[in-house]
């Protein structure tokens, strides 16, 4: 498996795996008797800050999705891997830490960190960009 895609199939594991943390919170929740099934929002507001920043985490995941490992897909289709590979895993490394540091604090050290792994993974897709396209 080339690093291309294994980053892509990471990404899709990684925002998979939040999802799974959250039903299964979610299902604690309900079985215990402290939510109603049906009393749930998207953005887990009436639930703890951890909940909403797992749901944020999660959201974050899969808005980027579509981007970077679009781009990832495009390069493994067109046989471009040459492009992607090289920073493929420091993507998701960006990716992860940027969730992982999202669901740990909110603090201005913790925001400033999160944005620096957002901002990682904004060059990267950029200059994927430009060189899938030439």
């Amino acid at each position: 498996m080339s690093a291309s895609a294994f980053a892509l199939t990471g990404f899709i594991s990684w925002a998979l795996g939040l999802l799974i943390m959250m039903e299964v919170i979610r299902t604690y929740l309900v079985i215990s008797g402290q939510v109603a099934a049906n009393g749930f929002t998207p953005d887990n507001a009436s639930l703890s800050p951890f909940m909403q920043r797992l749901a944020r985490a999660h959201a974050n995941c899969i808005e980027g999705l579509p981007i970077f490992g679009g781009l990832l897909g495009v390069a493994i289709i067109i046989s471009k891997t040459d492009v992607t590979n090289p920073l493929a895993s420091t993507l998701l490394g960006a990716r992860i830490a940027q969730s992982v540091i999202h669901l740990v604090s909110t603090n201005q050290l913790a925001v400033s960190l999160r944005f620096t792994a957002f901002a990682v993974q904004m060059v990267i897709g950029a200059y994927w960009c430009w060189m899938l396209l030439i």
